[in-house]
């Protein structure tokens, strides 16, 4: 059990400054989901936490001892890696017990921390079987038994599930979520998939172009996102975007949809005319009669749930999650765009509301 700290963490390869100083602090048992798309410097941080890469400026404290210049040896972490990264020519049980026999452990506490990961894990069956006779998801539950059994202070993961099939991806992260909050073990976990994120992260790390574009709890990021590329991140379909105005004396916001003005009654900070951007999440949208016209380009039935894609009168797309099947490619349906639940940003994309 341990707590995590970045302070003012940079990374520079050549020219190019991945990381802009990050500052993170994780609490003891706490889960922290590191999410972003490719190229944002998600993989890079957590390669500098597990000393892969060492920092080119900043630290990185493990329950308040400095380790940015140690070996990765020597800070008490285990790593589940995307690849498995097992031995071929060892069994289950040599695979995960072969780091604590490096570190001089007795047979005898090997073999009890082994059978215990493995009982945890559900793979006591598969002990002396070899990594190529395993499907992936129980290479991965290997992969996750060797970390457990050296009982770490800090489990680091790095897009574990991003080779396992839709199914077994479901599965496999509903046993990390479980076994971490079994052990209480301190988590860093990388990925670019925003739905491992929501529902493994106790918070998130949003990254975005080398920052750290907002650390907060996934419920928080997907309600009050801190800008536009948050916002247009986190959730599925993403967030609709469109063009306002601000209204006479900063009496609130004017979003205009061809010949029809919207106005929401809520005080903007600004003159009128400022440019904003509104937001609006697709499942927010509502069907009526006498609302806006949306034509139609795309339509994707869910089962539960049907998605639409389509245009404004105003040649803006827009996206709808609705409950029921309706209309089809071509059809043309009212839509309101309840201000209750607009979220409103700054030209520059900063969030205003």
């Amino acid at each position: 059990m341990a707590t995590l700290t970045l302070s003012a963490v940079k990374k520079q390869f050549g020219g190019t400054q991945v990381l802009h100083g990050i500052d993170l602090d994780v609490e003891d048992g706490e889960m922290i989901v590191v999410v972003g798309a490719s190229g944002c410097g998600k993989s890079t941080l957590l390669r500098i936490v597990a000393g892969l890469e060492s920092p080119t400026s900043g630290t990185v404290r493990i329950d308040g001892r400095d380790v940015t210049a140690l070996e990765p040896a020597d800070r008490d972490i285990a790593m589940v890696f995307q690849n498995y990264a097992l031995y071929p020519h060892m069994s289950v049980f040599d695979n995960m017990a072969y780091g604590l026999r490096i570190r001089g452990q007795s047979a005898t506490e090997i073999r009890r921390r082994v059978n215990e990961a493995a009982e945890m894990l559900e793979i006591g069956a598969l002990l002396t079987r070899k990594p190529r006779q395993l499907s992936g998801g129980q290479r991965q539950r290997v992969a996750m038994g060797r970390a457990v059994v050296r009982e770490p202070k800090l489990f680091l993961f790095d897009e574990p599930l991003s080779n396992l099939d839709a199914k077994l991806r479901v599965q496999m992260r509903a046993e990390i979520r479980r076994l971490q909050k079994r052990l209480g073990v301190t988590s860093l976990f990388v990925t670019h998939d925003q739905v491992e994120a929501m529902t493994l992260g106790d918070r998130l790390v949003v990254m975005h172009q080398g920052r750290a574009a907002q650390v907060a709890s996934p419920m928080q990021v997907w309600g009050q996102p801190e800008d536009t590329y948050v916002a247009g991140f986190i959730g599925s379909p993403a967030m609709n975007f469109l063009a306002a105005t601000l209204a006479q004396g900063g009496a609130g916001a004017t979003l205009k949809a061809g010949p029809t003005e919207i106005f929401a009654d809520a005080p903007r900070p600004g003159a009128e005319g400022r440019k904003l951007t509104i937001g609006i999440r697709p499942e927010h949208v509502v069907i009526g009669e006498g609302g806006l016209p949306l034509q139609v380009d795309l339509v994707e039935p869910l089962g539960s749930e049907t998605v639409i894609h389509g245009r404004l009168p105003s040649g803006e797309v827009l996206t709808a999650r609705l409950p029921v099947a309706a209309g089809g490619i071509g059809a043309t349906l009212p839509v309101f765009l309840p201000a209750s639940a607009w979220h409103v940003f700054d030209e520059a994309g900063a969030r205003l509301a």
